[in-house]
């Protein structure tokens, strides 16, 4: 049975499969959406798809060293600020 829990997903992601990293793991995941809320970004609960796609992205540029964090990162700041500026998930985007 599949890992539906945030981090279960953000693990699936990282093809992680031991439980040894899942207090940094979390840690990436907060900081994440932490980041998020900093440019504006309403956390919807349950999370989406769109955010639950960015908070990916950030986990797999800053988890260990990836070879392409560049791609990565940017990948990241694009979504970052699609959200910031998509009506829905900001405060002054919803008046």
């Amino acid at each position: 049975m599949a890992d539906t829990t945030i981090l279960g997903k953000v693990k699936l992601t990282l093809r992680v499969v031991t439980d040894d990293f899942d207090e940094e793991i979390s840690d990436l995941i907060d900081s994440a959406q932490e980041d998020l809320k900093t440019a504006g970004v309403i956390i919807p609960e349950p999370i989406d798809e769109l955010v639950l796609m960015a908070v990916k992205t950030y986990v797999r540029a800053h988890f260990g060293n990836p070879e392409n964090y560049e791609r990565l990162k940017a990948s990241y700041d694009e979504q970052k600020a699609q959200l910031s500026m998509r009506s829905g998930y900001t405060k002054w985007a919803n008046g």
